[in-house]
C-alpha cells in the first residue's frame, strides 16, 4: 500500500513537471531575439553603450479618477521627445473605484493602459498564495474587463503590475503566456542595479534575485520581465517605488528632489543605459508640491536630450526586441494609435457579494452592467 502511495505522489510529481518543466540556464546560442533573450546586464543586440537609446519610464499604480487625471493632464499631456514624438507613460489599473472613461481619456491621448489586478485585495499573503484560478481572474478576466468598460482594444493591454509587488511563483506568468499578457514589471532587482538589468523572456533560468518570493522557476518561453532596477536613496538603501524609499530629501527641498533624481538616472545614462523607471502612485507627488516640480524639471530636461527617450513600459520591450542604435531609432517614425468613442455611461447605485456595506457607482463606455462587476463575474452580467 505505502509502495502504491510513493508511486501515485511520484506520477504526481512527473505530471506537474511536464506541464510546468523547471527552467534551464540560459543557452545563449538557442535564446536569441525577438522571441527570447538570456537575462542579464549586457546591452541588447551588442550595442556600445554610447550608442544605445536611454530609455525612462513614468508609471503610476492603482485606481485612474477624476482627482488624480488632473496630475496626468498637467504632467504628460503635449510632452514631446526629442525627436518630436510624443512620450509614452504607463498606468498599472487596477479595477475597483477606476473611472472607465478616464481611461479610455487616457488611451487616447495615447498613453499605455496596463494591468494591475481586479480585486487590488490585502493582505499580500493572497497574491503569494495566488494559485493560476486566482490570477487568470485576476488579469486574464480584468483584460477584457478594461477593453470592454473603457472602449479600447484589447490587444493593446500587454502588461501587469501584481499588487505590493509581490510575486505568485509561476502563477501569474503562466496566465501571461494562455492569455496574450507581454511582459511583467513587478520585479524588483537589489542586486543588478550598477550596471542595471535589461529586460528578458523566461524561457531559461532568471538570474534576477528574488526580492519578494515566490518568483518563477518554470520555463514560460516568449513571456518577458522588464525588471524593476531600484533606486538608491541617501542612506544607501535600495527601494524600487520612489514613494518607497526611507532616506530622501527632504519634501519641500525641490532642489535636492531634482538632484536626487538625476543622480539615480545617471547611474543608468553613464553606465549600462538599462532602462531607468519612476514607478510611483500619483498621491505622492500631488501631495508634496516640490516633489512635482523637480520630476517635471526632470522631465524636461530629457526631454531635450538627443539620446534619452521617455516611453511607456511596451515601447521598451519593442526595442529590446529589435535593438537599433541611437541615431537609426530617432528617426523612425513616431508610434500612432487609433482613437476610440466613449459613449458615457453612469451606472448605479450597483451591489456586490464582496462589499455588503455600501453600493458602487460607475462610469463606463459601455452599457452598465447588472452588478458590480468582480472575480468571477469581471463584466457584471
Amino acid at each position: 500500500m505505502k509502495r502504491l502511495l510513493f508511486l501515485a505522489l511520484l506520477a504526481a510529481a512527473w505530471a506537474e513537471e511536464d506541464v510546468l518543466p523547471l527552467a534551464e540556464s540560459c543557452d545563449p546560442e538557442a535564446c536569441q531575439l525577438p522571441a527570447c533573450r538570456c537575462s542579464g546586464t549586457d546591452i541588447p543586440g551588442g550595442l556600445h553603450a554610447r550608442d544605445t537609446p536611454q530609455f525612462f519610464t513614468l508609471t503610476f499604480d492603482d485606481g485612474v479618477n477624476v482627482v488624480n487625471i488632473n496630475t496626468y493632464r498637467a504632467l504628460v499631456y503635449g510632452r514631446l521627445n526629442s525627436n518630436g514624438c510624443p512620450v509614452g507613460t504607463t498606468y498599472y489599473i487596477n479595477h475597483e473605484y477606476t473611472d472607465y472613461t478616464i481611461v479610455n481619456e487616457l488611451y487616447n491621448h495615447g498613453l499605455e493602459i496596463a494591468l494591475h489586478s481586479v480585486s487590488h485585495q490585502t493582505p499580500d499573503t493572497y497574491w503569494k498564495e495566488a494559485t493560476y484560478d486566482d490570477m487568470k481572474m485576476e488579469f486574464a478576466d480584468q483584460k477584457v474587463q478594461m477593453s470592454h468598460f473603457a472602449n479600447i482594444p484589447i490587444e493593446t493591454l500587454k502588461g501587469l503590475r501584481i499588487p505590493f509587488l509581490q510575486m505568485t511563483g509561476n502563477a501569474s506568468f503562466q496566465v501571461m503566456a494562455d492569455y496574450g499578457l507581454e511582459y511583467d514589471c513587478s520585479m524588483p532587482t537589489i542586486n543588478q542595479i550598477n550596471p542595471g538589468l535589461w529586460p528578458y523572456t523566461l524561457d531559461y533560468a532568471s538570474t534576477q534575485d528574488c526580492v519578494i518570493p515566490e518568483c518563477p522557476t518554470a520555463s514560460i518561453p516568449g513571456v518577458w520581465v522588464l525588471p524593476m532596477v531600484s533606486w538608491v536613496d541617501l542612506g544607501g538603501f535600495t527601494c524600487s517605488m520612489v514613494d518607497s524609499c526611507f532616506s530622501v530629501p527632504t519634501l519641500t527641498d525641490e532642489e535636492a528632489w531634482f538632484k536626487f533624481i538625476v543622480d539615480n538616472f545617471e547611474r543608468h545614462y553613464m553606465g549600462n543605459r538599462s532602462p531607468f523607471g519612476f514607478y510611483v502612485h500619483e498621491w505622492y507627488i500631488a501631495s508634496n508640491p516640490a516633489v512635482y516640480r523637480a520630476l517635471a524639471r526632470f522631465l524636461d530636461m530629457i526631454n531635450n536630450l538627443h539620446d534619452v527617450f521617455m516611453v511607456n513600459s511596451a515601447e521598451v520591450i519593442d526595442w529590446v526586441k529589435d535593438p537599433v542604435p541611437v541615431n537609426e531609432y530617432r528617426s523612425r517614425p513616431c508610434r500612432t494609435w487609433q482613437s476610440t468613442e466613449c459613449p458615457h455611461q453612469s451606472c448605479g447605485p450597483l451591489t456586490s457579494d464582496h462589499n455588503e456595506w455600501g453600493a458602487y457607482w460607475m462610469q463606463v463606455c459601455s452599457a452598465c452592467p447588472n452588478t458590480y462587476p468582480w472575480l468571477g463575474n469581471p463584466l457584471g452580467e
